[in-house]
C-alpha cells in the first residue's frame, strides 16, 4: 500500500478499540489516528482529524452508527468498515444502505479475545478499501427498502426464443445494495431461476436474503441442498458455504457443501458459475458484479466456453473494480454495462 493511510476507530468499548488498533497497526503505512467511543465523539473526531477510513461499531450510546453515517456522508464521505456483532444482522445492510462500504463480523457481542478471529478478514478489507471511490458508493441507485413487498405481476411481452433459463450474479464487496438494486428492479414474473455467490460470513446471508425477499418482489431464500432450482425462484448461496447445482432426470437441485481449503472467497463465485455451467451449458447467464479480487473469472470461462452468455458491471459503478476488471480480462465478457443498467440488460439477455 502506497502512502499512509489514516485510521479512525470508533467502538464503545474500550478493549475492542485497542484490540482493533493492535490489528489495524500491524499493516505497514497505516496509522490509527484517533479513537471514538460513541458516534458524537466521533464526528468530531472526523473533522479533527480527517481520516481516511473508520472502522464503526453501530450500537453505541448518545449517536448511534446509523446516525453517524447519515451525517458523515453528508458532510464528509469517508469509507467506513462496519464492525459488527452477529446480533446486529439486519443493522449491518442497514448501514451499507446508508453509505458504509463494507463489513466485518465480530465473533461474539462480548467483550473477548475472539475478537482476534477477526484479523485477517479485517486487514484485508482496510488494504483493500483504503482508497475507495466514495462518488460511485454516494451515487448507487437507490431503492425504496422501506417499501412493502410486492407480488410479482405477469411479464409483460412475449419472451423471445433466447433460451437462457438461468441466472448466475456474482458479487463481493459493495454487492448488497447492487444487488438490493437488481432484484427490486423486477416487478414482473421470471420464467428463468437466479441463483447468487455473494462474499459474505456465516449468518448473514440468510439475514441478507429475509431482507431481499421483504422489499423484492421475487422469491427470495437462502439456499439449501435439495431446494429445487426452478423458474421465478431467487437462492442465495449460505455465507462461508459453496452453492453448486446437481441433475437427476429434468430436476435440477441445490447442493449447499462446505469449501476447499484453496477456496480464499466463499461462497465461491466460481463454484458456482462452473457448476452451473455442467448443469445448464448454453442457456446459462453469468453475472459478476462489484467486488474485491479475482472470484468469478474462471467461472465466466467456463460460462462462456460452454455457449453461454455473460455480463459484467462497469468501473463507473464497480465499488471495487477487481472482480469485473479481472473477469473482463479474460475475453468472456459479452457486455460491460452500469449498475443502473443492469436489470435491463438480464431480461433482455433472457429474451424479455
Amino acid at each position: 500500500m502506497s502512502g499512509s493511510l489514516n485510521v479512525l476507530v470508533i467502538d464503545d468499548s474500550a478493549y475492542n478499540r485497542r484490540t482493533i488498533a493492535k490489528m489495524l497497526e500491524t499493516i505497514p503505512g497505516v496509522v490509527v489516528k484517533g479513537y471514538a467511543c460513541d458516534g458524537e465523539e466521533g464526528l468530531r473526531k472526523v473533522f479533527d482529524l480527517q481520516p481516511d477510513l473508520i472502522t464503526l461499531d453501530i450500537e453505541m450510546p448518545k449517536l448511534d452508527g446509523f446516525s453517524f453515517l447519515r451525517i458523515l456522508m453528508q458532510n464528509r464521505p469517508t469509507p467506513v468498515i462496519v464492525v459488527s456483532a452477529r446480533a446486529d444482522d439486519d443493522n449491518v445492510f442497514k448501514a451499507l444502505e446508508f453509505g458504509a462500504v463494507d463489513f466485518v463480523a465480530k465473533p461474539t457481542s462480548r467483550i473477548s479475545p475472539e475478537l482476534f478471529n477477526i484479523k485477517e478478514d479485517l486487514l484485508s478489507k482496510v488494504v483493500g478499501l483504503a482508497r475507495t471511490d466514495m462518488k460511485k458508493v454516494l451515487l448507487r441507485p437507490k431503492s425504496d427498502s422501506r417499501a412493502p413487498k410486492r407480488e410479482a405481476g405477469p411479464m409483460v411481452g412475449k419472451r423471445t426464443s433466447r433460451g437462457i433459463s438461468q441466472v448466475v450474479i456474482g458479487a463481493s464487496t459493495g454487492g448488497p445494495p447492487a444487488l438490493q438494486t437488481i432484484l427490486s428492479a423486477i416487478q414482473s414474473q421470471l420464467d428463468v431461476g437466479i441463483a447468487i455467490a455473494q462474499h459474505m460470513p456465516p449468518v448473514f446471508t440468510r439475514a441478507f436474503a429475509d431482507r431481499l425477499n421483504k422489499f423484492c418482489a421475487l422469491n427470495i431464500r437462502e439456499a439449501q441442498t435439495g431446494d429445487i432450482m426452478e423458474p421465478g425462484r431467487v437462492l442465495i448461496a449460505p455465507g462461508g458455504k459453496n452453492l453448486t447445482f446437481q441433475k437427476r432426470g429434468a430436476t435440477i437441485t441445490a447442493v449447499v457443501s462446505d469449501p476447499l481449503e484453496s477456496q480464499r472467497y466463499t461462497p465461491s463465485v466460481d463454484a458456482l458459475f462452473s457448476s452451473a455451467s455442467e448443469v445448464f451449458e448454453s442457456n446459462l447467464l453469468g453475472v459478476v458484479l462489484t467486488g474485491m479480487g479475482n472470484d468469478g473469472a474462471k467461472g465466466i470461462r467456463d460460462v462462456k466456453n460452454r455457449g453461454g452468455r455473460t455480463l459484467a458491471e462497469a468501473e463507473e459503478t464497480s465499488v471495487v473494480f477487481g472482480m469485473p476488471k479481472e473477469a473482463i480480462a479474460t475475453g468472456c465478457v459479452d457486455k460491460t454495462l452500469p449498475l443502473s443498467l443492469m436489470s435491463r440488460e438480464i431480461l433482455r439477455s433472457c429474451g424479455f
